[in-house]
């Protein structure tokens, strides 16, 4: 069982609501006296970072790379964004009765050391993966803004980043908030203008067939969002236990809801108006000069507001393999050191920003599907069970959810429909099978942990 440190807790009770104050500790569970904050906090938390070039593009995409028409596009951006947004929602509400960081919750279905599984996906999804491609985008932002060199943008928006994410939850929570009123009105009036030059009759591209070009577009869609979906509860554990369930999942789910829609479909009217880029000057290229400049100026921000949140969740993800470091600020160090991992591979990637993005989304999609699987049918079965103890017991082990995990991976395997990677035989086979990988995945780990836990995973926990 982890005992808490109780120079830590003190350090977290002095922590308070401080903004401009470095965050202490790791992931350890959050003192009830320390609780601060409400639900509609996380309406700005979850939208300032999705108003970002990284979501256009995946609008773009859905008509330039998946062959659909805009409409097509709008029904598939919906559906995928939906599902993800409504599973950020409800997992955002495990969050405040633990308080616990959302991969440390997730040692329940994994065990302490099985957990490595997922916790390490998450750690280089979201502290290097996501980091990179959102540094990119906003580096070619600033880049096209100031005609500084590309390099040279690159180090000043991951700078701003990580200045942030080394002081922590309640400078991101701040810093989030006041991004959202700038972001959220520069994007809503760039989309409207993007959308009033969309050509919504315009034909469909060449790409898969119809059914096909939408089943792949809703998992890019679903991948999007439910990427942030390993970090829900970190961005809920400080909240007041007795806070209600429901404002926070609408809060947290219509923030990435909205803000996904929007620009995704903004993205989609991007390619019927005649642009052929993935690239913010594509978007930028359909508004008034002046706004075209504040647009830049936006992704460069909304790179920040996105990539805050990916470096300190990767942080936290990292201290939940369990990782001992001896530090009172080692969340922060272990932020700083995956920031600059980050730029490293960024740096690569300045060339061929928008290659591999589609295959990025798609591989999101593929492991997160079958933990949401697992941990949702944990969550269930552990219905009565003090699940704050098991997820701090070392001792505990739990083979079911990785077994369950992995076989919900494998069985998916022949539906991956990843141009830049692997496409599987039932994709090759017939073009409207599409990309079903994620529901699949889903489906077969959450029957297969019920099937398994009661041989493998069950375990009595005292109150």
């Amino acid at each position: 069982m982890t005992v808490t440190d109780p120079d830590i807790t003190q350090a977290q009770l002095a922590y308070g609501t401080k903004v401009v104050a470095v965050e202490p500790g790791g992931v350890e569970p959050i003192p009830e006296g320390e609780r601060h904050g409400r639900p509609v906090q996380l309406l700005w938390t979850w939208a300032s970072p999705n108003f970002e070039f990284a979501t256009i593009a995946v609008g773009i995409l859905s008509v330039l790379a998946f062959g659909l028409t805009f409409w097509q596009a709008v029904g598939a951006i919906v559906l995928g964004t939906l599902l993800g947004s409504v599973s950020l929602g409800v997992l955002s509400t495990w969050g405040p009765r633990e308080g616990l960081a959302q991969m440390v919750l997730s040692r329940t279905a994994f065990g302490y050391r099985g957990n490595v599984l997922p916790a390490g996906l998450n750690a280089l999804t979201a502290g290097i993966g996501w980091f990179a491609v959102n540094s990119i985008s906003g580096a070619l932002a600033l880049n096209a803004l100031t005609g500084l060199p590309a390099f040279v943008s690159l180090v000043i928006v991951v700078a701003a980043q990580l200045v942030v994410a080394f002081f922590g939850h309640n400078l991101v929570h701040a810093f989030e908030r006041y991004a959202f009123p700038v972001l959220a009105i520069i994007f809503v009036i760039g989309s409207v203008i993007v959308l009033s030059h969309a050509n919504p009759g315009a034909p469909a591209m060449d790409g898969p067939p119809p059914l096909g070009g939408f089943l792949i577009t809703a998992g890019a869609a679903f991948g999007y969002a439910a990427g942030w979906n390993p970090y829900s509860s970190d961005y809920t554990r400080y909240l007041p236990k007795a806070t209600k369930r429901l404002p926070i999942a609408l809060f947290a789910g219509l923030g990435c809801f909205l803000s996904c829609c929007l620009l995704e479909i903004a993205g989609a009217a991007v390619v019927t108006a005649g642009q052929t880029e993935v690239n913010p000057s594509s978007f930028t290229a359909l508004l008034p000069s002046f706004l075209g400049k504040l647009t830049l100026l936006a992704v460069c921000l909304g790179a920040v507001a996105a990539n805050v949140l990916n470096v300190y969740s990767g942080a936290m993800s990292f201290m939940a393999l369990g990782v001992r470091l001896g530090l009172k600020q080692a969340r922060a160090v272990v932020a700083v050191v995956f920031g600059i991992l980050g730029l490293v591979v960024a740096s690569f990637g300045l060339r061929n920003a928008g290659a591999s993005y589609e295959a990025f989304l798609l591989v999101i999609a593929y492991w997160i599907a079958p933990w949401l699987g697992v941990v949702y049918a944990d969550r269930l079965l552990r219905r009565g069970q003090e699940i704050a103890v098991v997820a701090q017991d070392t001792a505990h082990r739990n083979l079911a959810g990785v077994v369950a995990m992995v076989l919900g991976l494998v069985v998916s395997i022949p539906l991956f429909s990843n141009q830049e990677l692997y496409t599987g035989p039932v994709p090759k086979a017939n073009g409207n099978a599409g990309d079903l990988t994620a529901l699949v995945g889903f489906v077969v780990a959450a029957v297969a942990y019920v099937l398994l836990f009661r041989a493998l995973g069950r375990r009595k926990v005292a109150a």
